[in-house]
């Protein structure tokens, strides 16, 4: 009799082991479930909470002129950015082409398309802005996700931690053989329908970078402005 428990006792233990596994395993699953939850909402979270350090700051719902809940829109077209801005025509220039770079974000000799059409490509200038180093402001519009899955490399990720920079922040860009060197001297927010972000000044050489914010969100748009100080 001693010999059967003894030999029945392994089991037992293989039994309540197995048991006490299933019992911890929800708990597993719903911690996990909610670091994953959490991954994806703090991002936009901690933007809202530190935003309120940027200049003329609007709070604005999900933008109306969308249309209805039916209605899709392509934001790798620079132009669902901004649904109300008229279409300007191309600046007229042999150069398509050329580089930015933001040392602070690790992104080196990013392509911008002039007058491009696809986000997921390249950076893209705004049709009819001003070319770098003229006097007038030059727009790139930039793509971006969850701060996350940034990789500077990527155009899909690359403009995801813009909300990152501050005054003073260098950019530079090398167009047509000419390095400029831009510094950041505004941040802001801004809704989709507001389109004087777009407009041009001619009292000097400005260079405006445009992303959605909050991270992984299209609500609204962050606009940094740099101005030209050396080439």
């Amino acid at each position: 009799m001693l010999y059967r428990y003894l030999k029945k006792q392994p089991k037992i233990a293989w039994v309540k082991k197995q048991t006490k596994v299933w019992q911890i395993l929800p708990f597993v699953c719903l911690t996990l479930g909610a670091f994953f939850l959490l991954s994806v909402f703090w991002p936009i979270l901690n933007y809202e909470f530190k935003s309120h350090s940027f200049d003329n700051r609007q709070l604005i719902s999900p933008v109306e002129v969308l249309g209805d809940s039916n209605t899709i829109v392509d934001y790798s077209q620079p132009g669902t950015w901004f649904p109300t801005a008229p279409n300007l025509t191309p600046k007229t220039s042999k150069i398509t082409h050329y580089s930015l770079s933001i040392p602070k974000l690790k992104i080196e000799k990013a392509t911008v398309h002039i007058d491009g059409q696809d986000l997921m490509d390249s950076l893209i200038q705004y049709p009819g802005t001003a070319l770098p180093g003229q006097y007038g402001n030059t727009i790139i519009f930039g793509h971006s996700v969850l701060p996350q899955f940034f990789n500077p490399k990527n155009y899909k990720t690359i403009f995801s931690t813009l909300p990152t920079l501050k005054k003073g922040d260098e950019i530079f860009v090398d167009f047509d053989g000419m390095l400029y060197h831009y510094e950041v001297i505004g941040i802001e927010e801004v809704s989709p329908d507001n389109i004087s972000v777009l407009e041009q000044r001619y009292d000097s050489e400005y260079l405006t970078l445009i992303t959605c914010v909050p991270p992984g969100t299209y609500l609204k748009r962050l606009i940094i402005t740099t101005k030209l100080i050396s080439f």
